[in-house]
């Protein structure tokens, strides 16, 4: 579906949000979804940080390729 999107399509997509927001209210837009994109990634990357020391705890301080004997 959006394979066969060209540059036409794309400034009468643009021309349809100009004229459904204005022009003064698209930049406020941009920033909003610039800073949420910002506070996704941040999300992302504290989420990375707290899965090994989670696992640690879960396994019991026991490195988990070793079997318990």
């Amino acid at each position: 579906m959006l394979r066969n999107i060209g540059w036409p399509e794309l400034v009468l997509i643009a021309a349809v949000v100009l004229l459904i927001f204005g022009g003064r209210r698209i930049p406020e837009i941009m920033r909003s979804l610039g800073s949420g994109l910002k506070e996704f990634k941040k999300g992302m990357r504290e989420g990375d940080e707290e899965k090994p020391t989670s696992q640690v705890k879960a396994s019991g301080d026991k490195p988990s390729d070793q079997k318990p004997q």
